[in-house]
């Protein structure tokens, strides 16, 4: 009896624990949008800061030659951080037919409010702090409407450039080739839960300095 009387217990558990992850997947997959990148693209901080590209050169150390005391003799070692730029648009599920087409409605439009970003390797070495950067949250908040929306976020962290393995390129000629993955979160007006993930490549290094 009593070993039966445990069965039922887990048992019941199993049930319980069931019900909530399909409560989430239900959840998450129950907008009616899908949420999409248009483009991901990404400036180096620094001299070349605002120059949006498909592809960034991060560079870990920027020699800046003004303001002052900072000069062409005496240039000051500079950290800066990387940003992004994202646009997204809105998806609907049912899209209607050609005649009567579905347009998104105010409850269609999603918040972002947050995004992951995580780095990896082709040759399959991810781990962080060794072989890549650490993975970072953070905070963004951008509404996509109908007509889609972007934003700015931050890619690469002023932080990541002071640790293991970016710290170690400023005084060597290597370049560590990555791939960030970055996902915002958000939801539409309803509540229901929306992602999306894009891709850049970055490459860090002790990159020359701009002229």
């Amino acid at each position: 009896m009593t070993v039966m009387r445990t069965l039922k217990g887990l048992a019941g558990v199993a049930a319980i624990a069931a019900s909530v992850s399909c409560g989430d997947v239900v959840r998450q997959g129950r907008s009616p949008v899908y949420l999409v990148i248009n483009s991901l693209q990404a400036s180096a901080g620094g001299g070349t800061s605002g120059t949006l590209a498909g592809t960034l050169q991060s560079d870990v150390l920027t020699n800046v030659t003004s303001p002052a005391p900072c000069t062409t003799e005496a240039p000051c070692a500079t950290i800066f951080s990387d940003n992004g730029e994202v646009s997204l648009r809105l998806s609907l599920r049912d899209l209607g037919t050609a005649t009567d087409p579905t347009t998104p409605s105010l409850n269609n439009e999603v918040t972002i409010t947050r995004y992951r970003v995580v780095y990896r390797r082709a040759d399959g070495r991810n781990t962080p702090g060794v072989d890549v950067p650490y993975p970072f949250d953070a905070a963004v908040t951008v509404t996509v409407g109908a007509d889609g929306a972007s934003s700015g976020f931050q890619l690469v962290r002023n932080a990541a450039k002071q640790e293991a393995p970016l710290r170690a390129l400023a005084t060597n000629p290597d370049i560590i080739s990555t791939i960030a993955d970055v996902t915002f979160y958000g939801h539409d007006q309803a509540g229901n839960d929306v992602s999306a993930t894009g891709s850049i490549t970055v490459d860090f290094g002790n990159f020359g300095d701009p002229q």
